[in-house]
């Protein structure tokens, strides 16, 4: 059942507050598998201000009935094909997940950046996996390749697809 009153959007400088808390939030829900450590103030921290700086990032919130629901931030630092766009975060409140808004905010930038994508989710991250496996199916009518990362940089699972192709 569509959620009333769900818009998603491009982040504007506006948005800057809001997009850091919840990105607090949502290393917070994942400090049980992503090991990092709060800074003097308290604070997980996130550089934010390239997403407002540097071409090639992109940033997006969804909101219900006005209120903040989640964001997507995306960039370029693809882990599997040589360019494309990669979901770095995404994050939807815990009171908005089940109801169509992360779909929502996925198709969305998905939309707004034809062409080759990769999203990938932690090894440990299995409810993401679950979301992001039935999301891109969804997004792209099956035509995904998954691949599982191991002994690099970053590990975990990796769907890619390109969207241009599709529209």
């Amino acid at each position: 059942m569509p959620t009333p009153d769900l818009t998603t959007r491009r982040a504007s400088i506006e948005d800057h507050p809001a997009l850091q808390q919840m990105l607090e939030l949502y290393q917070y829900d994942l400090s049980d598998i992503w090991d990092q450590d709060l800074d003097a103030q308290g604070q997980y921290g996130y550089a934010l201000d390239r997403y407002w700086s540097d071409a090639s990032c992109h940033a997006y919130v969804a909101t219900v009935a006005g209120h903040y629901a989640g964001f997507a931030l995306v960039d370029s630092a693809v882990k599997v094909q040589p360019t494309g766009y990669w979901m770095d975060q995404f994050f939807i409140l815990k009171k908005y997940r089940r109801s169509g808004v992360g779909q929502a905010l996925a198709a969305h930038a998905f939309a707004d950046l034809p062409g080759s994508w990769e999203v990938g989710q932690m090894l440990a991250n299995l409810s993401a996996q679950q979301f992001w496996r039935k999301t891109v199916a969804t997004q792209t009518d099956g035509e995904f390749e998954e691949h599982e990362l191991l002994g690099g940089g970053w590990e975990g699972y990796v769907q890619c697809f390109n969207n241009a192709r599709l529209a």
